[in-house]
């Protein structure tokens, strides 16, 4: 297993130096960083530990300036090292981290005390003020070391602790979609664009094709991004051909220049992830939402947007976001003042596509139903509120769905219906169906796209699902009642009177101006034959059901094999009616040709 571990803490409290300590490699990459011995962006490092294993390091910036860098290190890793040195205690930025940090519910971690030989009698004073300062926060109880990166003092026993935090640390699953953020892009001669961040689940291999989103790589709100695919990996400066979580990555791509990609991007799986630009969330830390200003800056991964806020109470909000992020139910962001260099809130995303509010009293109402939801998002909630979601789409929304489903929720196919819609639906599908019969008694029943649409179905898919609670059926494209009484209308005077003359002359087919007089159209003969009425030949020859079997009876008394004159002649009929009827017996199976001018009939 691979591991990443963040620093943490006030700007010159030797988080670079402890970096450069255990790793021998230098964290700070910029000229400027250099020259003025002050970290400004994130720089990386890693090392073997003692157990053979590897972690990485991505460290940050401490000053209050830079607390967007900061975040954007801190944000995609599991795991932080919280410095404090000991000659100085506790600072202004270290409170700007400790509150990131809660923000970010980050609860697995060490509390490193550095310089420990410049204040060898501090140490344990400056642990007690760390541990209360870190009261509440996921770091309440890490534990704490003191160390010397000068001297070397309790290095060993660090890299010890860390070696036991990342054996205990949560395992992410590989087999998970992918969601890496970009802290760096660039390109490399002779390979092209890298870009650079750390993969915190699911797995990267060779020749995987991704999705680029963000202000670079673009995409419009459930929209796609840039279509890129995965030329090279590298990991800890080795080439890989797989790449799992937790680990830092540098990506070689194809299909997308350096400059279309930026810090605060996101390199996804296709079709995996919901693209949001409304958020609904709970504060978890800071200060409440209520008193919030009318625009924020939040912070998720590496990204960084401008999110105009709604607040719903003191403990919820909705966030419009200025563009598209891949998020998930669960994510926590960080939110600051767009002047401020500090953490003013942290909070957790209940739901990432939410209902509009266009009526008067919507805000209140969603006050009311964010209060009751649980903080891992409301799978029940969700398919009520739409009537039905494919499994798919809860899944892109980071919702776990259940082999077991909830209470009033059923699963039909790749749907999940809710039980309520359902019944609804049922009932509106059954009274549909009744009222086409009765308009149009000839009707043979609700075609499959007015059904549709008359329901509003999420997903056309449903109707079948519909259909079969109703006790209907669907038959050649349209809803029908099987319970139904079948019915002519209008046409059943005329329908009768032809059955009648066709009982005493089986084989005598009416003319067209018959059927016309009878006001008996294509439309009512094909419903009078769907009912088993009426039996309808070719070239418009209509006969009654029974027809082929009297014709059998009339042919068996005629020496074998036969001519069509000498059928016509015994059916007592005209050539336009014989023809498709001897066709007709053929095609059941009950007569044969013989020859081009003989039939027979099959024994």
């Amino acid at each position: 297993m691979m591991q990443v571990v963040a620093t943490a803490g006030h700007v010159d409290h030797g988080k670079s130096t402890l970096i450069r300590a255990l790793t021998g490699i230098e964290p700070d990459r910029l000229a400027e960083e250099k020259r003025r011995g002050l970290t400004i962006d994130l720089g990386f490092a890693w090392t073997v530990l003692p157990s053979g294993q590897e972690v990485s390091f991505v460290d940050v910036p401490g000053h209050e300036r830079f607390l967007g860098n900061m975040l954007a290190g801190i944000g995609p890793a599991p795991i932080v090292c919280f410095v404090v040195a000991a000659d100085e205690g506790w600072q202004a930025q270290s409170s700007d981290h400790r509150d990131a940090v809660a923000a970010l519910g980050i609860d697995q971690g060490l509390l490193v005390i550095t310089r420990a030989d410049l204040a060898p009698d501090r140490v344990p004073e400056v642990i007690a003020q760390a541990r209360t300062e870190l009261a509440g926060t996921g770091l309440a109880a890490a534990p704490a070391l003191a160390v010397s990166a000068v001297t070397g003092e309790g290095l060993d026993a660090l890299r010890v602790q860390l070696d036991e935090l990342v054996a205990a640390a949560r395992r992410p699953d590989p087999g998970q979609r992918v969601r890496l953020w970009v802290d760096r892009a660039f390109t490399v001669s002779g390979a092209g664009t890298v870009i650079t961040g750390t993969l915190a689940a699911g797995t990267l291999c060779r020749e995987d094709r991704l999705e680029l989103i963000g202000t670079h790589g673009g995409a419009e709100p459930g929209g796609e991004g840039t279509e890129v695919q995965v030329r090279g990996l590298q990991s800890r400066g080795g080439g890989l051909a797989e790449l799992g979580p937790v680990s830092r990555a540098a990506v070689n791509l194809r299909g997308v220049d350096a400059e279309q990609v930026g810090r605060g991007d996101a390199l996804i799986t296709p079709g995996a992830w919901h693209l949001s630009t409304q958020v609904d969330v709970r504060r978890t830390t800071g200060e409440d939402l209520a008193g919030a200003p009318g625009e924020l800056i939040a912070h998720l991964g590496t990204a960084q947007v401008t999110a105009r806020v709604r607040p719903f109470g003191e403990e919820h909000a909705r966030l419009t976001l200025e563009r598209p992020l891949p998020l998930a139910v669960g994510d926590a962001l960080v939110l600051r003042g767009s002047g401020s260099h500090a953490v003013r809130s942290g909070v957790r995303v209940l739901d990432i596509d939410p209902p509009a509010l266009a009526r008067r009293g919507d805000g209140r109402r969603r006050q009311a139903v964010l209060e009751a939801m649980p903080a891992g998002g409301d799978l029940a909630g969700e398919v009520a509120r739409r009537g039905a979601v494919s499994e798919r789409v809860l899944r892109r929304y980071g919702l776990a769905v259940p082999e077991e489903l909830p209470d009033g929720v059923e699963r039909r196919g790749e749907q999940l219906v809710d039980a309520r819609a359902l019944a609804d639906w049922r009932e509106m599908l059954t009274a549909l169906v009744a009222e086409a019969v009765q308009a149009d008694p000839l009707s043979a029943g609700l075609p499959r796209k007015a059904a549709a649409d008359a329901l509003a179905l999420p997903a056309p898919e449903l109707l079948d699902a519909v259909v079969a609670a109703a006790g209907l059926t669907l038959e050649a494209g349209r809803v029908k009642d099987p319970a139904a009484v079948a019915g002519l209308g209008a046409a059943e005077t005329g329908v009768t009177q032809l059955e009648r003359r066709l009982a005493e002359t089986p084989f005598r087919a009416p003319e067209a101006e018959d059927l016309a007089a009878l006001r008996l159209g294509a439309r009512e003969l094909a419903a009078a034959a769907a009912q088993g009425r009426l039996l309808r030949l070719p070239d418009e020859v209509v006969l009654l059901p029974a027809a082929p079997a009297l014709a059998m009876r009339e042919l068996a008394r005629l020496e074998q094999p036969f001519t069509t004159s000498e059928a016509r002649q015994a059916l007592g009929t005209t050539r336009r009616v014989a023809i498709p009827l001897l066709e007709h017996l053929d095609g059941r199976g009950w007569t044969r040709r013989v020859d081009a001018g003989h039939r027979e009939i099959v024994r």
